[in-house]
C-alpha cells in the first residue's frame, strides 16, 4: 500500500512538474507573441532650428508621429547643422525649410536627403522697417542714410541661410552697414527698443512671424530680388522611407495653412500656450486635415 502510495504520489509530483513546465512555456510563447505584436517602433529625430516658425509644425507632427507607435525625439540645432545631421542620419525630419534659400543645402546633400513636401507657399522674407519711416520703402532707399541705422542691420543666427542673403545683399545695394547677428529673439529685442524711442532701425523679417501683426511694420522692396517668396518644404534623410514608411507617408502628405502657423505662434509667444496643447488643439480642430495627410 505504502508502495502504491509512494508510486501515485510521485506520478502526480511528475504531472505538476510537467505541468507547471508546460504552462510556462505557453505563458513565455504568449509573452513572445505579444512582444513582436507591440514591438516597439524605431526613433524618429526631428531637427529643430530656433525660429518661432519650427515649432507648431513639429509639434503637430511629433504626435501623430507618436500616436503611430514611434518614439521620438527632438535635436535644437542652427540650420546648417540640422542639414548635416539630416545628411548623416542623425536627424531623419526637418519640417522648416525655407526654399530657394535652402536650396545650398538640398543640393549639397542631395544623395542623402529629400524634399519630401510642401509645408506652405507665400513665405515673404526680407528687410523690414517700421512704418514710421515713410521715406524708405525700397532696400535701396537705404543708401546715403546708413548712419542713422548706426550702420548696422539686425539678422538672425550667423550659420543660417538668410544671412548670406543679407551680405550679398548688402554688396548689391552697395550699403555701408553691417549685418549684427544674433537669436531670433535678440534681434526682435534690439528692434523693439529702436522702435519704442521711434529710432531709424532695419532688421530681417519674414512670415510666419507674429512680428506683423504686434508691430507697425512694412517689408521693403528688393527690386534686384536678392529675397524671393520663399515655400517652406519637409526634408527627410532617405533612409527614413524605408525604415519607417507609415510616417514617411505622413509626412509626405503634409500640408498647412501659413496662417494657422502664424496664429499658433501667437499662442505660443503671446499668450504663453505651451507648444504641445497649441498643436493637439489643431489636431482636434483639423481632423480631416490629419486624415488626409495620413491617408484615411
Amino acid at each position: 500500500m505504502k508502495k502504491i502510495l509512494l508510486s501515485s504520489l510521485t506520478a502526480l509530483l511528475l504531472l505538476m512538474v510537467v505541468g507547471c513546465s508546460s504552462d510556462s512555456s505557453s505563458e513565455a510563447s504568449a509573452d513572445d507573441q505579444n512582444t513582436e505584436g507591440n514591438e516597439t517602433k524605431q526613433t524618429i529625430t526631428f531637427g529643430v532650428t530656433p525660429w518661432t516658425s519650427t515649432v507648431p509644425p513639429t509639434e503637430i507632427a511629433r504626435i501623430i508621429i507618436e500616436d503611430m507607435g514611434y518614439k521620438v525625439e527632438e535635436t535644437q540645432a542652427d540650420a546648417g547643422s540640422v542639414y548635416v545631421g539630416l545628411s548623416r542620419g542623425d536627424i531623419d525630419v526637418f519640417m522648416d525649410s525655407w526654399l530657394p534659400a535652402h536650396n545650398v543645402y538640398l543640393e549639397k546633400y542631395s544623395e542623402n536627403i529629400s524634399d519630401t513636401a510642401v509645408s506652405y507657399d507665400n513665405a515673404d522674407a526680407g528687410w523690414v522697417v517700421p512704418k514710421y519711416m515713410e521715406d524708405v520703402n525700397s532696400i535701396g532707399d537705404l543708401k546715403g542714410k546708413e548712419d542713422s541705422f548706426n550702420n548696422e542691420m539686425y539678422a538672425i543666427e550667423e550659420g543660417a541661410s538668410a544671412t548670406k542673403i543679407i551680405d550679398e545683399a548688402i554688396k548689391g545695394y552697395g550699403l555701408d552697414m553691417k549685418q549684427i547677428n544674433s537669436s531670433e529673439g535678440g534681434m526682435m529685442a534690439q528692434a523693439m527698443r529702436k522702435m519704442q524711442s521711434k529710432e531709424p532701425v532695419v532688421f530681417y523679417g519674414w512670415r510666419p512671424h507674429t512680428m506683423f501683426n504686434k508691430f507697425d511694420i512694412k517689408m521693403l522692396k528688393d527690386p534686384k530680388g536678392f529675397f524671393d517668396t520663399a515655400s517652406v518644404h519637409v526634408i527627410t534623410n532617405n533612409q527614413l522611407k524605408e525604415d519607417a514608411p507609415d510616417a514617411y507617408k505622413f509626412l509626405s502628405n503634409w500640408s498647412i495653412p501659413i496662417d494657422d502657423v502664424e496664429t499658433m505662434i501667437g499662442k505660443i509667444e503671446d499668450e504663453g500656450m505651451k507648444p504641445e496643447k497649441v498643436a493637439q488643439n489643431w489636431i482636434d480642430n483639423n481632423q480631416d486635415k490629419v486624415n488626409k495627410m495620413l491617408g484615411k
